[in-house]
């Protein structure tokens, strides 16, 4: 599953050292994504403080501070909804290009670990003087 996974945190998205003992908040634990059954990927590789801080509540998963991102979707929630059921879905917007873009680079990104073997696209559509950030799939 590390292998599979890259050895990085579905969650956090930072890297899991193989070597660290499972007891370490930062050693490696297997953890269920959804509790969906019928979710394509059902056990992921997580940080054991990640895994235990999730707990019963549903993960959120970060934007990076450095994106200008006004008003930005919660990706668990785009990524459930794309894997269900296909099509585009606005994520956020930006006031600049260069901005979007960079955010869009890193959701497609982001999503090649978040959702593997979804084929997520993002683009960036101008509207009112902003922005807007699109992810995109077919359906699986």
């Amino acid at each position: 599953m590390g292998e599979r996974d890259g050895w990085r945190c579905w969650v956090c998205d930072e890297p899991v050292d193989r070597g660290m003992s499972v007891n370490d908040p930062r050693g490696p634990s297997v953890d269920s994504r959804t509790a969906d059954r019928k979710a394509k990927v059902a056990e992921r590789i997580a940080h054991r403080a990640c895994n235990t801080r999730k707990g019963a509540v549903k993960v959120v998963i970060a934007w990076p501070d450095r994106l200008n991102v006004v008003e930005p979707a919660p990706l668990i929630t785009v990524a459930e909804r794309l894997e269900r059921k296909g099509g585009r879905e606005l994520v956020g917007r930006s006031p600049s290009r260069r901005d979007a873009q960079e955010a869009a680079d890193w959701l497609v990104d982001r999503f090649s670990r978040l959702v593997p073997g979804l084929p997520v696209t993002a683009t960036v559509d101008t509207g009112g003087g902003q922005f807007l950030i699109a992810l995109a799939t077919g359906r699986r």
